[in-house]
């Protein structure tokens, strides 16, 4: 018969900072913590499903941030994985929120997206129209990796500053914003400087 632990918030983070007992530590976290986390999830537009694919997420998550003493303790481990578990579940519905709105606008043959720091329409209109897709992508490759990563992370993914932020080595928004137009801008001299690229995307671009 299984003998059933429970540990306290301090005694849960000591053994996730030392690799000791694991499995009844891990164990112990989704005795405690799984049914309230699952049910902010089924009563925000998610499913069973979705509530044990982001409790995976956000325990993996916590174990990495104890073990990089990013977690100090100044909440419970209760409060700390509601928090996680809100924020990625919201993300997660952004995402498909602009999935949806993507493939809707993309059977229209438009994409209306619209930033105040969208640069002229050789850049970005390019990027969106599927047609244009695979010749796009050859030169963002060709822009080096980071462009690459943050163009198709805005454009194609949808991501906001501060999801690419999350997922890059960057400061702050700022800085993420600043890359991506001189990305672009890069972009846009590429494509002004190939005229057969320019040709077969005419039909594509605004005036």
């Amino acid at each position: 018969m299984e003998v059933i632990r429970n540990f306290s918030d301090q005694e849960l983070v000591d053994n996730l900072k030392g690799g000791k007992r694991m499995d009844e530590t891990i164990k112990a976290i989704y005795r405690s913590h799984f049914e309230g986390l699952s049910w902010y999830i089924m009563n925000n537009s998610g499913s069973q499903q979705d509530a044990e694919d982001v409790f995976q997420e956000v325990v993996v998550n916590f174990i990495d941030l104890v073990k990089k003493d990013k977690f100090r303790g100044e909440s419970t481990i209760k409060t700390f994985l509601f928090s996680l578990n809100r924020h990625t579940w919201l993300n997660e519905l952004k995402r498909r929120g602009r999935a949806v709105a993507r493939e809707e606008k993309f059977a229209k043959g438009t994409y209306g997206e619209q930033e105040k720091d969208r640069i002229t329409p050789d850049g970005h209109q390019a990027i969106a129209d599927r047609e244009g897709k695979a010749a796009i992508l050859k030169l963002v490759a060709a822009l080096g990796d980071t462009c690459k990563k943050i163009l198709l992370l805005f454009y194609y993914e949808n991501m906001s500053m501060k999801e690419i932020l999350d997922a890059t080595d960057y400061d702050n928004e700022q800085v993420v914003r600043n890359k991506k137009y001189k990305c672009l801008k890069q972009l846009e001299q590429m494509i002004l400087e190939k005229p057969s690229l320019k040709d077969t995307l005419k039909n594509l671009l605004h005036e």
